[in-house]
């Protein structure tokens, strides 16, 4: 798309694309509906943790796992070793009823901080870079970034509908 002046060419820079699509999966108005941070405001840690049957992940969980996740995308996109997240295990991390509030919202703010790390090694990618696979990845940077979007949006669905299954 090239426009104004001289055939300058305004479309926008990729990086900031990507950033723009995460934002809005995770905490910016978009058309679309309810993201994920917006998919959890203001539940307390008795609804967080409501499993709607026997061995079924919960919001908290899910709210976890995210925070996991964004850990793994700035991690692969860094080439970052592992062994940084908060806690111990992988994918999926058990919360249940016992949790107190405090932890609940201590859980929420680590997802805020696996946000803007991720966020910030988004911004520090080059889009030359974009293409490129990381080391023991099977996609390359620009799908695990799209991949993070859909999947805080996949989550928020999820959440959306634990939350009319709790009342």
């Amino acid at each position: 798309m090239k426009t104004g002046k001289a055939g300058t060419d305004r479309r926008p820079d990729s990086i900031q694309t990507l950033l723009a699509l995460i934002s809005q999966s995770y905490n910016t108005k978009a058309w679309h509906g309810t993201n994920l941070r917006g998919s959890i405001r203001g539940l307390t840690a008795r609804q967080a943790a409501w499993r709607p049957a026997p061995n079924r992940h919960n919001i908290w969980e899910i709210v976890v796992h995210c925070a996991y996740w964004k850990y793994i995308v700035r991690r692969r996109i860094l080439g970052e070793k592992r062994g940084s997240f908060p806690l111990k295990g992988s994918n999926w991390f058990r919360r249940d009823s016992g949790l107190s509030e405090r932890q609940w919202r201590s859980d929420i703010a680590m997802l805020e901080s696996t946000h803007r790390s991720m966020c910030d090694a988004v911004a520090r990618l080059k889009t030359g870079a974009l293409p490129l696979k990381p080391r023991g990845s099977k996609v390359d940077n620009l799908a695990i970034i799209m991949g993070i979007a859909s999947h805080d949006l996949y989550h928020a669905g999820q959440i959306q509908l634990l939350k009319r299954l709790i009342r």
